[in-house]
């Protein structure tokens, strides 16, 4: 059997995974691929693999009705999000595939709380200036006390609200699946529970933690932001979907929003002109929370 591999986090470490993958006589392909490979390019060659496992490509009907043509049978997503995977295609061409669910949540939110201490104390921005000779003094705020909302409570938001609150913070869940009769173990353990985007005009910080769907998709938009107090700041983990990155621009030049932290971007990797790209203030990842050697 052989199968394709373009996941950038196993590509970069593809000698930890020979082995195992020859034990079980499994030949594969690992590509150079900088973040994900084109729709053209994997139509081109899934059809000479049995299996694939799928970073953030474009894994949509075309690519799998083409490796459906040839040999694929099975799939793996690699990690949690799945918006970038048609997986009805799948189960229309009886192509066998699967996600890593209640992975990683750990790993994002380690990356998660980095980003929350950079945007109060903007250490990122201080490390920038002293490697050009500069030594600024810089007001940051204290994070003790402060007023969070946490969107999404799937691994990823389960782990970063437990990391917030053991700092101290005032942590309330967005999440429509949970409802308040349903949620009194996490009241309990000090969370509270709000329909989005009730109270948001409260919060010091926005995390984005939840799955690109439909219904979620650009929920931070300008409505969204109006609504929010002067100087919030935004983290999103989840998905580059998830804001209206023009409206974010806007917020950020008009100071309503102090300063953003992004592992994810709506394109990826982003324009380095952009102004998202050049916000002194801000924070950019490069879709890269889960990735560590464990």
């Amino acid at each position: 059997m052989k199968i394709l591999i373009t996941c950038p986090p196993m590509l970069n470490m593809i000698d930890n995974f020979d082995s195992l993958l020859k034990k079980y006589n499994l030949d594969y392909d690992a590509p150079n691929i900088v973040q994900t490979m084109s729709e053209k390019k994997l139509m081109e060659m899934l059809p000479s693999y049995d299996g694939w496992i799928i970073g953030d490509d474009p894994a949509t009907r075309n690519v799998f009705e083409a490796g459906a043509s040839g040999k694929l049978r099975a799939a793996i997503k690699w990690g949690i999000g799945t918006d970038n995977v048609d997986f009805k295609a799948c189960k229309d061409l009886n192509i066998k595939i699967i996600n890593t669910p209640d992975m990683f949540g750990s790993e994002v939110s380690d990356i998660a709380i980095t980003y929350i201490i950079g945007l109060a104390r903007s250490t990122y921005y201080i490390d920038r200036k002293v490697r050009i000779g500069e030594w600024p003094k810089i007001a940051g705020i204290t994070l003790k006390d402060k007023n969070i909302g946490v969107v999404g409570f799937g691994d990823i938001g389960k782990n970063v609200a437990s990391r917030l609150k053991a700092m101290d913070m005032n942590v309330t869940i967005y999440d429509p699946s949970f409802s308040a009769e349903g949620f009194k173990e996490f009241v309990l353990g000090g969370y509270s529970l709000a329909e989005w985007p009730e109270k948001v005009e409260k919060k010091d910080f926005i995390f984005l933690c939840c799955a690109l769907s439909k219904t979620s998709h650009h929920i931070i938009n300008k409505e969204t932001i109006k609504l929010m107090k002067q100087g919030v700041r935004i983290i999103n983990v989840g998905r580059g979907g998830l804001i209206d990155e023009g409206a974010l621009e806007n917020g950020l030049k008009n100071e309503h929003i102090h300063s953003v932290a992004l592992d994810v971007f709506e394109n990826e990797p982003p324009d380095i002109k952009s102004f998202l790209v050049n916000h002194p203030f801000s924070i950019l990842g490069s879709h890269n929370a889960s990735n560590t050697i464990d």
